[in-house]
């Protein structure tokens, strides 16, 4: 069964123009193509969104913008989340008054607090809001794991309504999809996880894929949702090398050039990062000539 926002949300990258300002009319465009191929919801200035590049004043052009593009068509989920509680109370406001559906709170990065710490500032911005929220575990970027328990203590936090998993632990993942109370969802945060993770009874993926094979990767989640187990690996497997070449270098070097070379182009990456370099491009247009893509 997938979730309350559907089994594919999109992370979505943020378009620059050349000259690396934000592109709203580009991100609109972008934001209905993918609601029309695959994606139920879109997260809107996550770190595939390159948000530790964009300043408050960006994000929330990109939330009203974003959040008109889908009306109609599909949810809008913004990351509000920071290292500071207050700076990240002022952006969930800033969301819901520009009519998104959800919000995105990354664990707070740099400073890392202790997990009563986490409990203290998921609960205050959650209790800020009428919106929806989702919790974003990825230890890899931030340094900080939410802990089993913490999310237990987070899951009774009434509008705590799931987690965005990109720890990688699958025992970790079974186990919290066992313990946790009814209506607190698992949302795989890795492309190359998803399967995995809807087998154990986890109900979508914030993917980054998703941009190129936002309809597969929809297919392959209704089928697992709904027991065809053995049709829904023959897709894991077909999509398995996109999965990868997405994540050659780092998140969305890769992805900004694929969208280019498909015709869809978001524009170049903000320093620090950079454009992919000239065998990274080759390497990504071939596993895109090899999934029938170009």
């Amino acid at each position: 069964m997938a979730g309350r926002f559907g089994s594919v949300i999109t992370a979505m990258v943020t378009p620059f123009r050349d000259d690396f300002t934000l592109d709203l009319d580009g991100a609109q465009e972008l934001a209905v193509y993918l609601l029309e191929h695959g994606s139920d919801a879109l997260v809107i200035a996550g770190s595939t969104g390159e948000a530790p590049t964009l300043t408050s004043e960006e994000k929330v052009e990109l939330f009203r913008a974003c959040a008109e593009a889908a009306r109609g068509k599909g949810q809008i989920i913004c990351g509000t989340g920071t290292y500071s509680t207050e700076e990240s109370l002022e952006l969930t406001k800033e969301a819901e008054e520009a009519g998104a559906d959800g919000i995105l709170l990354v664990t707070p990065y740099y400073n890392k607090p202790p997990q009563r710490g986490l409990v203290a500032h998921f609960t205050k911005v959650a209790e800020s809001t009428e919106l929806h929220v989702l919790v974003y575990n990825i230890p890899g970027r931030t340094a900080t794991r939410i802990e089993h328990d913490t999310l237990l203590k987070l899951a009774d936090v009434p509008n705590i309504v799931g987690v965005k998993d990109s720890t990688g632990d699958f025992d970790g993942m079974s186990k919290l999809i066992r313990e946790a109370p009814p209506g607190f969802e698992v949302y795989s945060g890795d492309d190359w996880a998803t399967f995995g993770i809807a087998c154990l009874g986890g109900v979508g993926v914030v993917s980054v894929a998703a941009h190129v094979v936002g309809d597969r990767i929809h297919e392959m989640l209704e089928l697992a949702l709904s027991g065809d187990v053995p049709a829904a690996r023959k897709i894991h497997e077909e999509l398995s090398p996109i999965f990868a070449t997405m994540f050659i270098t780092s998140n969305p070097i890769p992805l900004k050039a694929a969208l280019e070379l498909l015709g869809r182009p978001a524009g170049p990456p903000r320093l620090p990062l950079v454009p992919a370099t000239d065998q990274e491009r080759d390497r990504i247009r071939r596993a895109l000539e090899d999934a029938g893509l170009l």
